[in-house]
């Protein structure tokens, strides 16, 4: 009888510990750890908003530079106004024209051409870009591009890429708190 009854008991704690469930401190546990994780990872996640909007404006200004190369080869000046550029987020007769995430403005002359995409939003960068036309050390004709950013967000005044050629070689410099980026 006494291992009858031995068997029963054990039988009777092992449902016993299967309906138990969770105690307090392992729910705080998992409660922590998932508060860590969200902590760690939202920073990031909030970031990608502001990275989907600053696309907007790099694929403008890199169009933007590609068609003023185009247009210079096939005219004697770079585009002035966005109907001479045809490119179709932004448009008008005029050289300025407005998204709901950046202000652009566009000149254009014989040798030079510069677009400023300004942040209309203190959580975004802000770029610039310019086309230039020179002769390089061959005293062939050359047009070439440049693209800047600024360092940290804001809607404070950028400045245009320069370009200075020294004996046919170019040089190109972003302004103050501003990066260059690829070609």
């Amino acid at each position: 009888m006494k291992i009858e009854f031995q068997s029963k008991f054990i039988q009777h704690l092992s449902r016993k510990q299967g309906e138990r469930g969770f105690t307090l401190v392992e729910l705080l546990v998992v409660i922590i750890i998932i508060g860590i994780l969200a902590a760690v990872s939202l920073p990031s996640f909030l970031n990608q908003s502001a990275k989907a909007k600053q696309s907007e404006a790099k694929q403008n200004i890199g169009a933007i530079n590609r068609i003023q190369s185009a247009l210079r080869v096939a005219n004697t000046s770079f585009a002035s106004t966005f109907d001479a550029i045809a490119l179709g987020s932004l448009a008008g007769s005029s050289s300025t024209a407005t998204t709901d995430n950046y202000s652009y403005a566009l000149t254009g002359t014989i040798d030079t051409a510069t677009i400023v995409a300004q942040s209309n939003d203190t959580s975004l960068k802000s770029y610039t870009g310019g086309n230039i036309r020179y002769a390089n050390t061959q005293s062939q004709s050359v047009a070439t591009s440049a693209v800047c950013e600024t360092l940290s967000p804001g809607t404070s005044t950028v400045a245009t890429p320069t370009f200075s050629i020294t004996a046919g070689v170019l040089t190109t410099s972003c302004g103050a708190g501003m990066t260059q980026l690829g070609t």
